[in-house]
């Protein structure tokens, strides 16, 4: 006969045999571990989120500060004194 370990769970430090539970007590435990689950798939995905955001935050940054750079280039070169002799 195969020696199965019985689940439990472990409630305030005192362990809790699956067994010994009543079906809402086990319907309980579902239900936290799926919780529990969800929370850590979601904090996931936000880690993902938070990069990818921090990402193009940047890059819309950047590129604002090279149509910046581009139009006081144009303006230098429109308000340079030598641009006028040519």
């Amino acid at each position: 006969m195969e020696n199965q370990k019985e689940n439990s769970v472990n409630i305030d430090g005192t362990k809790y045999k699956e067994s010994e539970m009543t079906d809402q007590q086990k319907y309980f435990v579902a239900q936290v571990q799926d919780l529990k689950n969800k929370k850590a798939k979601q904090e996931f995905e936000l880690d993902q989120t938070l990069a990818s955001l921090d990402v193009f935050q940047r890059a819309l940054i950047q590129s604002t500060k090279k149509v910046a750079d581009e139009v006081l280039e144009k303006d230098k070169t429109l308000n340079d004194p030598k641009e006028d002799k040519k």
